[in-house]
């Protein structure tokens, strides 16, 4: 939140309630189908606005800020680009780094294990040890705060886009360790007690007068 008070907020996002389209509106500032991405990046088709990449003429907002002298940077989710295109054959125009993102750090598909991730620098793999065996989220943060410390040491004055994506609310769904101990036992009974919850309704609405024939 102290972030976002010292910067520049916007409330007119175009949401289309599934991630590649949305992505692809959110990096863009376009309508998903003028983007080229009006469904799942990973079922691409001919139909036109359904390729599943960002088209060449529909500049993202990376590339805008990078050839105004930006420094721009990515981190995380990027599930835009066609999963026909995601080896190490290329072609990588559809990755980050063919984005605008002059560097890049995460993942190229829908979701990924938070724990034993395939992760990518720029457009080759990282290596599964690279970095303590921790929570996703926690290394694409300490990887972007990094990024910038360097940044802004190599030219204190020079603005800068740095995009984090974290996958953690998608599947699969594993939360630390420690977030679950928060709650254990909490939650034994649920199933019996929702299971209990339409016959304790039935009888409710069983014990209501008729109606006057």
């Amino acid at each position: 939140m102290r972030v976002a008070a010292q910067g520049q907020r916007y409330n007119r996002f175009h949401t289309t309630g599934i991630c590649s389209p949305s992505r692809a509106a959110l990096l863009t500032g376009r309508n998903h189908h003028a983007a080229g991405v009006g469904w799942l990046s990973d079922v691409p088709s001919p139909y036109p606005g359904y390729g599943g990449k960002i088209l060449p003429e529909t500049a993202t907002v990376a590339q805008i800020l990078r050839l105004n002298g930006y420094n721009t940077a990515m981190f995380g989710k990027h599930h835009n680009t066609p999963s026909n295109e995601r080896s190490e054959a290329g072609p990588f125009d559809a990755w980050p780094t063919g984005l605008g993102f002059e560097y890049f750090y995460g993942f190229v598909s829908g979701d990924s294990d938070q724990y034993s991730p395939m992760l990518y620098r720029g457009v080759q793999r990282a290596d599964p040890q690279d970095g303590p065996r921790e929570l996703l989220d926690k290394r694409l943060a300490d990887d972007m705060i990094r990024w910038i410390h360097n940044q802004k040491a190599g030219a204190p004055d020079k603005p800068f886009l740095a995009y984090l994506a974290p996958g953690s609310t998608h599947a699969p769904h594993q939360a630390p360790p420690a977030y679950i101990a928060r709650f254990k036992g909490k939650f034994d009974q649920a199933g019996t007690r929702c299971a209990k919850r339409p016959s304790a309704a039935r009888s409710r609405w069983a014990s209501f007068p008729k109606e006057p024939g």
